[in-house]
């Protein structure tokens, strides 16, 4: 249980940029061996929050008591010395250095200590390790490891540091079902430590699962501090975004049996194998399974970026060989892909610029320039249809937050008319409001006659969106639910089940 000595007292803290208010007299008590979530949407101010705590950003007003003590000017150096730890989403850690050197070094530098001395490097290591009770192979690079085991290192890493209070933002973003069970497992037992952990997340029944308190922050002000016990999902999200947020079953209504897409047989050796299915217009067919199983592949193959070894694509009833991109642009396809930031949004360039990159053909003037007045006509129209928060259509997509680029991503496929279009993982770190809204559009695209592929390994998005649903298991199909099956009152708990059993093939289907 929590225990009564506070470790953080930030009394009526405001946080002021040009023009900008980020947090508004804000005050938050975080407690020895507490686990509290932070909740509120993107931009709403809870990044502001930790950097203050972490001394890494000044407050432009207000009272910071650490321990007790209140901290005149507080500075990163200072945080680090009472206890106080971050763990970022990139995890900050040296990717080609071993686990031992990523544990230790931090833990070396502050106490003025060589970097050369491995005895010590290595007892540092394991015995953070220890305290956890996993073991991870000292000598291995970070870059082998999987994202839980990196987040494991970051972990020990600021246990070395004995930390006292510990800031985990989205944690759990990229991880396994069973990872991310094993995850919530080691941050209860830091709380039996004493150890206090700031558990921020976009996933409510993760916050459900493991918070004494949560915190609400709304457009830079408190809402309200809430006991976990005594709220549910749904007030939360009502408290997150000042609405009410639900998520209705889609329901198809478009008569057509006639295929829109159909996959035979598409073998990648390594990927997938023996993989079939049919795609009609006003179908949201959901891709599920667990990390590995080969849904993107699936994907990037019939978007014309991994080249299947057999097996045959038809579109309309046509058979097609797509070699890249634009041929399955041409055909009618559109791919957001998994990896926006990296695969999907050229970071650096306006608004305007990555709404209009499917379309360049469609919008060239005069001797094959880009015709700029209808580049920016289509961007005004994405900005108001979906409802994307920025200032004009100028605006760096990178200054976004992650909702408003993912909108920014679809409005870009939306503007190519496609006739199917796939989704992956399309929600992956973006707040409850914003989820909300993508699936009001995705449902829209089916509605009007689009042919919606989505993989997500959530299976309530699943659930909520998908008419039929594919689950898949290393690279093989385990079973397709069909819109009768997924009218069942315990399909999530059926799908789950199936997702967790591990057991492709035929074998897992009769269960």
């Amino acid at each position: 249980m929590a225990g009564t000595n506070n470790i953080v007292e930030a009394e009526h803290i405001s946080k002021s940029y040009v023009g900008v208010q980020a947090l508004d007299d804000v005050s938050i008590t975080i407690k020895e061996g507490e686990i509290k979530c932070l909740a509120g949407e993107n931009g709403c101010g809870k990044s502001t929050f930790v950097k203050i705590i972490a001394g890494v950003e000044n407050a432009t007003s207000g009272t910071i008591r650490i321990g007790g003590k209140e901290m005149t000017k507080h500075t990163a150096k200072d945080a680090i010395d009472a206890g106080i730890q971050v763990i970022f989403q990139d995890l900050s850690l040296f990717n080609a250095m071993s686990v031992a050197d990523n544990i230790a070094m931090n833990k070396l530098i502050k106490e003025g200590k060589p970097l050369t001395n491995q005895k010590e490097i290595r007892k540092i290591a394991s015995d953070a390790l220890a305290l956890i009770g996993v073991d991870i192979p000292l000598d291995a690079q970070i870059q082998e490891l999987s994202i839980a085991n990196r987040q494991l290192i970051a972990i020990c890493r600021a246990l070395a540091l004995d930390a006292k209070l510990l800031f985990m933002d989205e944690p759990t973003t990229a991880l396994t079902k069973n990872e991310v069970d094993s995850l919530l497992n080691i941050v209860m037992g830091l709380k039996k430590r004493g150890i206090a952990v700031v558990f921020i997340s976009h996933k409510l029944d993760e916050v459900m699962r493991i918070a004494d308190s949560i915190t609400v922050i709304r457009d830079g002000h408190k809402i309200g501090d809430f006991a976990a016990s005594e709220i549910d999902s749904k007030k939360l999200a009502y408290y997150m975004t000042g609405r009410e947020v639900d998520y209705q079953q889609y329901e198809r209504k478009n008569d057509s049996e006639d295929a829109l897409l159909e996959v035979k047989n598409l073998t990648k050796k390594g990927n997938f194998e023996d993989m079939s299915l049919k795609l009609r217009k006003g179908d949201i067919l959901g891709l599920t399974g667990l990390l590995g199983a080969g849904r993107t592949e699936l994907a990037f193959s019939i978007f014309g970026m991994n080249k299947p070894d057999s097996g045959e694509i038809y579109v309309e009833g046509k058979k097609v060989t797509i070699n890249n991109p634009d041929d399955a642009i041409d055909l009618g396809i559109g791919l957001v892909p998994e990896e926006r930031a990296i695969q999907g949004l050229f970071l650096s360039k306006s608004v305007n610029e990555n709404v209009a990159a499917a379309i360049l053909k469609r919008i060239k003037g005069f001797l094959g320039s880009i015709d700029s007045n209808r580049s920016r006509e289509l961007s005004r129209k994405a900005i108001d249809q979906f409802r994307i928060k920025v200032y004009n259509e100028d605006t760096v997509i990178s200054t976004l937050s992650g909702g408003n680029q993912q909108k920014a991503l679809i409005a870009r496929w939306a503007a190519t008319g496609p006739k199917i279009f796939i989704l992956d993982t399309p929600t992956v770190g973006i707040d409850i409001g914003s989820k909300a809204e993508i699936y009001e559009y995705i449902q829209q695209f089916a509605a009007e006659g689009t042919g919606v592929i989505l993989i997500s390994d959530e299976v309530e998005e699943i659930v909520a969106n998908c008419n039929r649903v594919i689950v898949m298991f290393d690279g093989h199909k385990v079973k397709e639910y069909t819109e009768e099956e997924m009218k069942a009152p315990d399909i999530k708990e059926q799908i789950n089940r199936l997702v967790e059993s591990g057991k492709p093939g035929k074998e897992a289907a009769q269960e």
